[in-house]
């Protein structure tokens, strides 16, 4: 396959799965991607062979076409791909590294089961147990997920879901940790028979995750949200809105940030900053906004700034926009960004350059569309500017997103 093929393939710019193909059909090499477009574009930059090896140059080089399968986010598209290289075992994955030094994700059979990271070489399927890493223990497991190619990025996905379905692992299953990890949310209660119940639910919902069934989930959610709410059990219905909720508003910042490493470093002057701006509030109540920093891909969570909304008693975005904006200027001892983003379309960009006019700066703007899911669907702007810095974009607008919820929710708490 040659560079002028890619012209023939309307590769999305979402997450997803790609496959890259033979004459024949056969998968020869299965991948995950925060954009599909963006990364089998990437198999044919000139510092392939280093970034990724002669063995993929050789595989692109048999390939005859590209297909792919869209996911909700990176989560699902790091679990999906785990599925798919298990299920077809293609050549140049299992080419690519020794796959007994994978991790696998374990659950324990046990009364409170345990999710693990284990290696794949400390997996024993015949007596069904796996060997606890740090420890001479070998416990026996209920189920294995995997293996995953990439150790770093399912641990993130793991803290991804921990809040959402708190579970024990090995450190909170320590006698002196428990209550700790309780309190703070990351550990399910283990004194009743109720809260057994409860746990075996949440075993079962993670089960669903890691066989790549997570829109499966949401629907069954959904379906127990409204079963809750005709019983008039609205307490319980409004935690389960609040999990759905979190899986379809998952922010994959930390898988987001691998994707940089292959290539959005390139072109960056030295410390480039991109400040992402937001907006967070409920039906007009509590309005908040938030600015977050970027600098050379990398977050910088020193220079976030929070910012209560107070112009305004109803719903109303872009005026929000323009009060953050315009006390985020008013402060020329911060540093002025090299880009601004924002999340919204034309109404959103527009306010922003008016309040950059009346300042007299000349910041270039970009837009961050999300679609119904909220995902990014489309990014505008300078071009120069998105292609060479679109994930540290990407990245600064799902942390905005991220930081502006979090700070409306603890207002939300207060008040």
């Amino acid at each position: 396959m040659i560079r002028q093929d890619l012209d023939n393939l309307e590769l999305p710019q979402t997450p997803g799965v790609y496959f890259w193909r033979d004459d024949a059909g056969k998968i020869l090499y299965i991948g995950k991607a925060t954009s599909l477009r963006d990364r089998v574009r990437s198999y044919f930059s000139p510092d392939v062979i280093k970034t990724r090896g002669a063995h993929i140059v050789d595989m692109v080089f048999k390939a005859h076409t590209v297909t792919y399968q869209e996911t909700m986010n990176v989560l699902e598209a790091l679990i999906l791909e785990a599925n798919l290289i298990k299920k077809y075992k293609p050549y140049y994955n299992t080419k690519e590294k020794d796959d007994k030094s994978f991790n696998c994700v374990a659950i324990t059979r046990e009364e409170f089961p345990q999710i693990v990271l284990v290696r794949q070489k400390d997996i024993d399927t015949k007596a069904k147990t796996v060997h606890i890493p740090r420890s001479t223990k070998k416990v026996k497991y209920d189920a294995i997920f995997g293996p995953y190619p990439n150790g770093s990025a399912i641990r993130e996905a793991l803290k991804l879901l921990r809040p959402i379905f708190p579970f024990r692992d090995i450190a909170s299953s320590k006698k002196d940790n428990s209550v700790f990890y309780r309190q703070i949310g990351l550990a399910p209660d283990a004194t009743s028979v109720e809260a057994k119940k409860e746990y075996k639910k949440t075993i079962g919902r993670l089960k669903l995750i890691f066989q790549g069934k997570l829109q499966s989930l949401i629907v069954a959610l959904k379906k127990e949200m409204m079963a809750y709410a005709k019983k008039e059990h609205f307490e319980e219905a409004e935690i389960v809105k609040k999990k759905i909720f979190a899986l379809e508003h998952i922010q994959d910042i930390a898988l987001i940030k691998r994707d940089i490493v292959h290539g959005d470093t390139a072109g960056f002057s030295a410390s480039w900053r991109i400040e992402a701006y937001d907006i967070a509030h409920l039906s007009g109540k509590q309005m908040v906004g938030v600015m977050t920093v970027v600098e050379n891909a990398t977050t910088n969570k020193n220079e976030y700034r929070k910012f209560i909304i107070r112009g305004f008693d109803k719903a109303n975005d872009a005026g929000a926009l323009r009060e953050v904006l315009t006390r985020r200027f008013a402060h020329p001892e911060w540093r002025y960004p090299d880009v601004i983003v924002v999340d919204g379309n034309v109404i959103q960009v527009n306010v922003a350059r008016e309040v950059l006019k009346m300042l007299v700066l000349n910041i270039p703007i970009i837009a961050v569309t999300k679609d119904e899911r909220h995902r990014p669907k489309a990014i505008t702007g300078k071009k120069d500017i998105v292609e060479t810095h679109k994930y540290a974009i990407l990245l600064a607008n799902a942390e905005s997103h991220r930081f502006a919820l979090s700070f409306h929710k603890k207002r939300r708490e207060k008040y």
